[in-house]
């Protein structure tokens, strides 16, 4: 059973950090499903927004304990990747165009 790329990708991180490194090194940060793998990464991100991924890095982000109440409880583990487009590729979603 093959996954859907919408399966992989869950959705785009927009953060300080994600705009600084899409602006300086062509890199683009996503939040991916845990059991996706950095070829299945890469497959999705070229069909989806049809673009040339060079490289793809992951990362798994340990969930935060946080209050509820009185209690404590653990907000859940997720996983990033970082994908690098090659250099001739254009910017596939601009926030400064959606703000607009």
């Amino acid at each position: 059973m093959s996954k859907s790329p919408y399966d992989i990708i869950l959705h785009p991180l927009f953060t300080e950090k994600s705009a600084t490194i899409r602006a300086m090194d062509n890199k683009y940060s996503f939040a991916v499903s845990m059991s996706a793998n950095k070829i299945e990464i890469r497959q999705a991100v070229e069909k989806i927004f049809d673009v040339d991924v060079e490289s793809v890095r992951t990362q798994i982000v340990r969930g935060k304990v946080k209050r509820f109440g009185r209690g404590f409880g653990k907000r859940p583990n997720w996983k990033k990747a970082i994908v690098t487009l090659r250099e001739g590729d254009i910017e596939f979603f601009d926030t400064e165009a959606a703000a607009e």
